[in-house]
């Protein structure tokens, strides 16, 4: 591959990748290394970032068909970037066993002040009780204050960090 910096060849070469890896690369400049890493995947996936526009801008061109195939994926944002609310509706996850990773990234993703919100229709309404009593308790074990609100078949959980 002419043009492509030796750097660059020789980290994607060093992140000895398998073909359904997910990886995540921070700061993607136009997406060269990107291209690299996509070309090593088959059922993996490749989720990029850069606080610049134009760099975001200029790497989707570059890697349109990994983005048509589905490999690929690229977003302005920085890691320093926090949310004022992250959500998810019917996400098993947060009640069907310990959900302590992925509480703990919410966490650290949410600025001060900032909340989750889980929404749910589960499928009748001893389900719909038994989800507004477990959730909060779930959450309240992981460092958040969780109050949960049904409307009907509905069931929201507001939660936010201790």
């Amino acid at each position: 591959m002419t043009g492509v910096p030796q750097r660059l060849r020789w980290a994607v070469e060093a992140l000895d990748l398998s073909p359904r890896d997910r990886v995540l690369e921070v700061g993607c400049g136009p997406g060269v290394a990107a291209d690299l890493v996509c070309r090593r995947l088959s059922g993996g996936r490749l989720v990029a970032v850069d606080r610049s526009p134009v760099a975001i801008d200029r790497a989707t061109r570059r890697n349109a068909a990994h983005i048509a195939a589905g490999t690929a994926s690229f977003h302005v944002t920085s890691l320093a970037d926090r949310f004022d609310t992250v959500f998810a509706v019917n996400v098993n996850l947060f009640w069907t066993r310990s959900p302590a990773p992925e509480l703990a990234l919410v966490r650290g993703l949410l600025r001060p002040g900032g909340a989750l919100h889980l929404c749910y229709e589960p499928p009748g309404p001893a389900r719909l009780d038994q989800l507004a009593a477990a959730l909060p308790a779930t959450l309240a074990a992981h460092g958040f204050h969780a109050e949960a609100t049904a409307e009907g078949a509905l069931l929201g959980v507001r939660a936010t960090p201790l």
